[in-house]
């Protein structure tokens, strides 16, 4: 998604001669200018972060399914295994609580982890604040 850029020409440097309905005129041309540019770098932004996420989220989803043949197989081995020790059923239930334990652990951490600092559109921020900063200096 290619964004338009519109060419900016530079600030004319101060002159005595120009009017204020001309001072307001530039003014409303650039804040409007400015707006679309901002608008602009928003979307490319989320654009850029949302397909980061769907990447992410199709490798994510493809390695749990594979992880996931793998944790039975060896379930299944534990079950085996303890059998030899202990009756069948006890084994089955000795390694279902166990894996319910270490799978409810899991996913309190993943919970606790999951935030939306990730998708904060930081360069849009960084540009509006520094837009802000200018203009308050221009105020002055």
């Amino acid at each position: 998604m290619q964004a338009r850029r519109e060419v900016v020409e530079p600030f004319p440097g101060p002159k005595a001669e120009r009017s204020i309905g001309s001072l307001f005129s530039d003014l409303a041309r650039e804040t409007s200018l400015l707006f679309r540019q901002e608008v602009a770098l928003a979307k490319a932004e989320a654009a850029e972060k949302v397909a980061q996420l769907g990447v992410g989220a199709g490798l994510v989803a493809a390695g749990g399914v594979v992880a996931f043949a793998g944790l039975l197989a060896l379930l299944a081995a534990a079950v085996l295994g303890l059998s030899k020790v202990v009756e069948p059923w006890l084994a089955a239930l000795i390694v279902g609580v166990v894996v319910l334990i270490v799978g409810g652990a899991l996913a309190w951490i993943g919970k606790n982890r999951l935030t939306a600092d990730n998708l904060t559109p930081r360069r849009t921020i960084r540009s509006l604040q520094d837009d802000a900063a200018w203009a308050k200096e221009q105020v002055r």
